[in-house]
C-alpha cells in the first residue's frame, strides 16, 4: 500500500486543487492524500450511511468524498457525517461548514493511527458530538460521546450487539447492520 504524501498549506489554497477521485485532507496544515480505499472498506461505508439514514430521517448522510472546512488549516473528509436539522453544521454548495452531530471514520490500513489520534482530537476540540470509528476487518465499532467538550468512551461493540446513539436522538443502532450483516 502506498504511503501518505504531506505537503503544507492553507484552506483557502486547498479549495483551490483541482478536484480528485484520491482522498484528500487538511489536517493541521499537512496536505495528506490517502490511498484508495478498498471495496470492504466502502462496503462498511455504505451500509453505515443507510442505517443512518433510515435512524435519523430529519438531518442528511453524506459520504467521503467531501470537504468538512473546520478551520484555516483543518478540512478532514470524514468517511461518514450525519448533520441534523438546525445543526451548527452548514451544508453549502461545495462543503459541509462547521461540524457534523456525527461523524464515522472507517479504519483502512493506512489510516488508524489518524483516525485514534489526530482526527479523534480535531473532533473533539470542534465539537463534534458523537465520533465513531469501525474497524472493517476485526468488525467492531468503538463510540465516544462529547461530554463538556471532551470525548467519553461510550463503549466498544461487535457485531450481535446493539448501542444507543445520543446524536440521533437515542435511537438504537445494531452493529451487525453497520458491516452489512
Amino acid at each position: 500500500m502506498a504511503a501518505q504524501v504531506e505537503t503544507r498549506m492553507t484552506a483557502a489554497e486547498f479549495f483551490e486543487l483541482p478536484e480528485s477521485k484520491q482522498p484528500i485532507e487538511l489536517l493541521e496544515g499537512e496536505l495528506i492524500m490517502s490511498p484508495t480505499p478498498v471495496p470492504n472498506h466502502q462496503r462498511v461505508v455504505f451500509h453505515t450511511a443507510k442505517v443512518i439514514e433510515r435512524l435519523a430521517p430529519n438531518g442528511e448522510v453524506f459520504i467521503a468524498p467531501l470537504d468538512v472546512y473546520l478551520d484555516e488549516d483543518n478540512v478532514p473528509q470524514p468517511d461518514v457525517m450525519w448533520v441534523a436539522e438546525g445543526s451548527r453544521c452548514i451544508v453549502g454548495e461545495k462543503r459541509l461548514e462547521g461540524p457534523p452531530d456525527l461523524v464515522v471514520e472507517v479504519f483502512s490500513p493506512g489510516t488508524v493511527r489518524k483516525d485514534k489520534r489526530q482526527k479523534f482530537q480535531l473532533y473533539q476540540k470542534y465539537g463534534v458530538p458523537e465520533y465513531w470509528m469501525m474497524d472493517p476487518l476485526e468488525r467492531y465499532i468503538e463510540v465516544h460521546r462529547l461530554e463538556n467538550g471532551r470525548y467519553v468512551p461510550q463503549g466498544v461493540y461487535e457485531p450481535g450487539e446493539t448501542f444507543e446513539s445520543a446524536a440521533l436522538g437515542g435511537k438504537l443502532v445494531e452493529v451487525k447492520a453497520l458491516f452489512g450483516g
